[in-house]
C-alpha cells in the first residue's frame, strides 16, 4: 500500500511539473517576420544541446550563418544559467540564415530530423529537460506546412520506431546565446562532450549528406 501511495504521489508530481513546463512555453498565434535581405531566409530548430545542431548546420552548403540561442519561452532576455533551470520555457536552439537557391528548407528539415532523435520527449541522450526538446519554429505558412507534411510522411512510413514528439510552433523572439556558446564545437573539438557526443553526429552527417556539405 505504501509503495502504491508513493507511486501515485510521484505520478501527480510529475504531471504537475509537466503542466507547469507547458505553461512556460510561449504560444505565438503568428510567427514574427523574417528581417533579412538578399533573398536569404531563416530557419530555427531546437534538437537538444545547441552545440550539436550548430556544428551540423555549419557544414551545409548554402548555410550562411548559424547562431545558437534561446526561443519559445516567456522570460525576456534569458541567460544560460536561467535556461538550465528549465523554468523559462525556452529551448536551446539555432537560427540558420540560408540561401534557398542553394539549399531548400525541406533539405534543412531532412538534415535536422536525421541528426537528432525526435522521439524522446524533452531530452537528447543524457541532456534532460524542456530546454532540450525537439521543436521547429516556423516563419511562414510554407515552413509550417512543409514541416507538418514531413512529420506526417515520416510517421506514415514508420521512419522511427517510436512516435515523433517534435513540436511545430510559430517563431517568437530568438535570443542570441552568450559569446562562448557560438561556434562551440569548432573551437573546442578536444573537449570531452564534443568528442563523444558531437563528433559522431558530424561523422554521420558526412556519410549521409556528403553531397550537401561545403567544400
Amino acid at each position: 500500500m505504501k509503495n502504491t501511495i508513493s507511486f501515485i504521489f510521484a505520478f501527480l508530481l510529475f504531471s504537475c511539473q509537466s503542466q507547469e513546463s507547458k505553461n512556460l512555453f510561449l504560444e505565438n498565434k503568428q510567427p514574427i517576420k523574417m528581417n533579412i535581405a538578399n533573398g536569404l531566409e531563416l530557419a530555427t530548430f531546437a534538437g537538444g544541446c545547441f552545440w550539436c545542431i550548430e556544428a551540423v548546420f555549419l557544414e551545409i552548403e548554402g548555410v550562411k550563418k548559424v547562431v545558437s540561442g534561446y526561443i519559445g519561452g516567456t522570460t525576456k532576455n534569458p541567460t544560460y544559467r536561467e535556461i538550465g533551470t528549465g523554468m523559462t520555457g525556452h529551448a536551446e536552439a539555432i537560427q540558420i540564415t540560408f540561401d534557398p537557391k542553394v539549399v531548400s528548407y525541406g533539405e534543412l528539415l531532412e538534415i535536422f530530423f536525421a541528426t537528432h532523435d525526435p522521439t524522446t520527449l524533452n531530452r537528447q541522450g543524457n541532456d534532460v529537460g524542456t530546454q532540450y526538446r525537439s521543436e521547429v519554429f516556423y516563419y511562414n505558412d510554407d515552413q509550417k506546412q512543409l514541416t507538418e507534411a514531413y512529420i506526417k510522411l515520416m510517421t506514415d512510413e514508420k521512419t522511427f520506431k517510436n512516435p515523433i514528439v517534435t513540436r511545430v510552433s510559430a517563431a517568437s523572439v530568438f535570443y542570441e546565446a552568450e559569446d562562448y556558446h557560438q561556434n562551440y564545437y569548432n573551437l573546442n573539438r578536444t573537449q570531452s562532450y564534443c568528442s563523444y557526443v558531437i563528433t559522431p553526429k558530424i561523422e554521420k552527417l558526412k556519410k549521409i549528406f556528403k553531397d550537401k556539405l561545403k567544400n
